[in-house]
């Protein structure tokens, strides 16, 4: 009931070597008619990077968001800090000139 259910992964399609030739198809028998039928051309194979796949670059973008975000909130607390300790130098300084 707690456990989270993950979709199933896609199978990714095996990468075969096609020929750029393509041959005419042979009938055993003698066709119907007299044209040369050919095999339909497929697509070509797609590559498959190794050690990549979208999930890896989905965390490596998103902890580089987190981290930026980490590092904007420790510069607005810097400067915020900063800006505080002016002012209290300033208010204690006045107090001491009376």
């Amino acid at each position: 009931m707690f456990r989270p259910k993950f979709p199933e992964a896609p199978t990714l399609p095996s990468a075969h070597v096609i020929s750029t030739s393509v041959p005419a198809v042979q009938h055993g028998h003698a066709p119907a008619c007299s044209c040369q039928h050919t095999a339909p051309v497929s697509a070509p194979a797609r590559r498959v990077v190794p050690g990549f796949s979208g999930g890896t670059v989905a965390a490596v973008v998103t902890v580089g968001i987190v981290l930026t975000a980490l590092l904007a909130a420790v510069a607005v607390t810097a400067i915020s800090v900063a800006v505080a300790a002016v002012v209290m130098r300033s208010l204690l300084s006045s107090q001491r000139r009376r």
